[in-house]
């Protein structure tokens, strides 16, 4: 059973949100919060598997609400849920410690499916932030050639590589492009015709390799190092 905490202001998406969970077989809400105050307390209760944190709350961001959530050192999964889309707002959640972000103009069904890929170990994200992330590449070098999971393409002097630094595979670049168009771990394997489960294993691969811990992360890592295709 998956336990999930809300922290939402607007009392009728709380009220969707909690509702179509709590409908869900596999999962309920356990708390809910509509303001950084209400969050504190649910944060000191604990109690929960996942969290969805809106952003834009009335007494402060949700940014705040992400970070104490973190400090606690629990084995809790950060949803944001949010209007914001912009690549400040986005990164700051990141960094802060979230590991999915959606928008809220996603169908419900898609939320109650990210709760669920969240929790197996997934980032899920909003394709139109996988697309801004990706905007960034074309002021970056394309990848060729050895692609280098840190720096980017290896530097050799001598036929010597200057970095020692991990390299993905061709399979591990296939599925990192892919996810980086905004396909979900379902879809990236049909599109490349392998297992659902490949593709999990293929992701944490480049997780370990890029040394991040969400798609969002790994996406902002790729793509500041050149490694995603134009």
């Amino acid at each position: 059973m998956i336990r999930v905490a809300i922290v939402e202001d607007d009392p009728v998406l709380r009220s969707v949100l909690a509702e179509s969970i709590d409908a869900c077989p596999d999962m309920r809400v356990v708390a809910q919060a509509a303001n950084v105050a209400e969050a504190t307390d649910l944060i000191a209760a604990g109690g929960y598997d996942v969290m969805l944190c809106d952003l834009g709350l009335p007494d402060g961001s949700g940014v705040d609400v992400i970070r104490r959530e973190v400090a606690c050192e629990r084995d809790t999964d950060i949803l944001v849920i949010t209007v914001f889309a912009s690549q400040n707002k986005v990164l700051g959640a990141i960094q802060a410690g979230a590991r999915g972000y959606l928008l809220k103009d996603e169908r419900i069904e898609e939320c109650i499916e990210a709760i669920r890929n969240i929790r197996e170990g997934g980032s899920p994200i909003s394709p139109i932030i996988a697309r801004q992330l990706l905007g960034q590449i074309r002021q970056a070098p394309a990848a060729s050639g050895n692609v280098s999971a840190k720096g980017g393409r290896a530097d050799r002097v001598g036929g010597e590589n200057m970095q020692d630094a991990p390299q993905l595979s061709a399979r591990e670049y296939e599925v990192l492009n892919t996810i980086a168009r905004g396909f979900s771990n379902a879809e990236c394997a049909d599109l490349l015709s392998i297992s659902g489960n490949t593709v999990a294993t293929h992701i944490k691969n480049i997780y370990r390799k890029l040394e991040v811990n969400s798609r969002a992360e790994a996406l902002f890592e790729a793509s500041s190092q050149g490694l995603l295709s134009r």
